[in-house]
């Protein structure tokens, strides 16, 4: 297969799976989301969505977060990890939005990227999916797809959303790096891998990826 054919293959392949893709974080508008998606930080969408309902039950826009203190919001997010570092930014984001934004969520990555707790991958996914600006989120499973399928060299997240982003069709950003999280989920975890259900690494897979896992499944036995 040439390259694009495999793209093709690829964005068929998805699409006939996920042609209704579910957004992972649950959230009900673009401040929930943003808050959902800075607690997912080495954290998992599980986790978070049990999360997330108490914390929004006390607050779930800027004016009121900011009624709560710190320690507040900490005691009620510790279960997603990194807890004090993400209720300080949680705050602080907060603080900020009321004051520069009249408590709105701003649609540029770079502004988004200026609040507290808040990096690219967070600020990406926020316009992606609150606002359906084109953005190519890189999150693991997309990293370890993109590698595994020969798109990326898996250096770094960075080049992974450059190669991405020069591969596929901008008007399929949004929709394909749901797609891809949920197939890498599904079909192409890091542990517990099955190559026979995977698919599209079966079909299109860097060569190299392809034999080790054929090597330790013979070596293994299983």
């Amino acid at each position: 297969m040439t390259k694009k054919e495999k793209i093709n293959f690829t964005i068929h392949t998805l699409e006939e799976l996920y042609p209704e893709i579910p957004v992972p974080l649950d959230h009900k508008d673009p401040y929930t989301l943003l808050i959902a998606v800075l607690l997912s930080a080495q954290s998992t969408d599980v986790r978070v969505n049990q999360i997330t309902p108490k914390l929004f039950m006390r607050a779930d826009n800027p004016f009121d977060m900011v009624k709560l203190t710190v320690e507040e919001i900490r005691e009620i997010i510790k279960p997603v990890g990194l807890s004090p570092m993400k209720s300080k930014g949680i705050h602080g984001l907060s603080k900020i939005l009321i004051e520069k934004y009249n408590g709105e969520v701003p649609k540029d990555i770079a502004l988004l990227e200026e609040l507290p707790a808040v990096g690219h991958k967070t600020a990406s996914v926020v316009v992606s999916q609150a606002f359906g600006i084109p953005a190519f989120p890189v999150d693991t499973h997309i990293h370890r797809l993109m590698y595994r399928w020969g798109f990326s060299n898996g250096k770094s997240v960075v080049q992974t959303e450059r190669d991405a982003k020069r591969l596929f069709p901008k008007e399929l950003w949004n929709r394909l790096h749901l797609q891809i999280i949920w197939y890498g989920r599904e079909y192409s975890p890091a542990r517990g891998w099955n190559l026979e259900k995977d698919s599209i690494t079966r079909t299109i897979g860097r060569k190299s990826v392809i034999n080790d896992y054929l090597k330790t499944k013979k070596t293994t036995g299983h």
